[in-house]
């Protein structure tokens, strides 16, 4: 097979699936890894795609794209780990927390199993299923109603009435875009309502969002800046978004990096 016949193939694979690692392509294509980050290489130099960490995702674009689950969660992997990090260290046992949809908040997930006594409320599917576990009987989840999203998010009517009368000590929000004037947005619209109950059920809010959301601007807002108690982001973001931050938000905090994250 050709090279460009190859590469041709491999844009419409990742398009498809939103992502794909570089594993994945050469047991598909049986070439050598090295073959296939190649292939990647050009197609990014072309802007057909984006690189990521271990494969590539699909060319992000309009404030309506909404990316599937698995092309999100590969993208600034070890950014989200450190965030999720410095987040969970904010949770204390025995609290009621609300986590929103998204690969930040999945990350952050993963972390909270290791506090006791916790309430979790979520539109997320797969936040859900990462913190079911049969032998833990002081780890409550609650799981919203709702129609899925590409996303894994549960949302509309369904999602809003089960938020609407609960009462939540910390929400942690992941969102798609941040912006001084739209502030934290979604390109989902029936998200965007569903993030809205779940930001009201909640005495405090945490944003929780990696560099690269900064000057994303998606279809709909979900809260001002000026709403989140705490931004919790990490040291890729630049020094003008900081002092932005800083001034708008209640608390700016950047995430150390974690064991093993450059």
């Amino acid at each position: 097979m050709l090279a460009a016949e190859r590469q041709a193939l491999i844009l419409d694979e990742v398009q498809r699936r939103g992502a794909a690692t570089v594993s994945e392509l050469a047991a598909r294509f049986g070439v050598s890894d090295m073959t296939i980050r190649r292939d990647l290489d050009t197609l990014v130099a072309r802007g057909t795609l984006d690189k990521v960490h271990g494969g590539a995702t699909s060319k992000r674009s309009a404030s309506t794209e909404e990316p599937g689950f698995r092309a999100k969660q590969l993208r600034q992997r070890a950014e989200k780990e450190a965030i999720a990090q410095a987040a969970a260290d904010l949770v204390r046992p025995g609290s009621a927390v609300g986590l929103s949809a998204g690969t930040t908040t999945w990350t952050l997930a993963r972390r909270l199993r290791a506090i006791p006594r916790l309430t979790v409320v979520t539109n997320s599917i797969r936040i859900a299923d990462e913190l079911y576990d049969d032998d833990r009987t002081d780890l409550d989840v609650v799981l919203t109603g709702g129609v899925r999203t590409p996303s894994d998010a549960l949302v509309g009517p369904v999602a809003v009435g089960s938020l609407r009368h609960l009462h939540l000590d910390v929400v942690f929000l992941g969102v798609h875009g941040v912006d001084a004037e739209a502030g934290f947005t979604t390109p989902n619209l029936l998200e965007a309502d569903t993030d809205r109950a779940l930001v009201a059920a909640g005495r405090r809010l945490v944003v929780v969002a990696d560099h690269t959301k900064w000057g994303t601007v998606g279809i709909s807002t979900i809260a001002r800046l000026d709403d989140a108690d705490m931004l919790v982001t990490d040291a890729g973001l630049p020094g003008d978004a900081r002092d932005t931050l800083a001034e708008r938000v209640g608390e700016l905090v950047i995430a150390p990096p974690t064991n093993g994250t450059e």
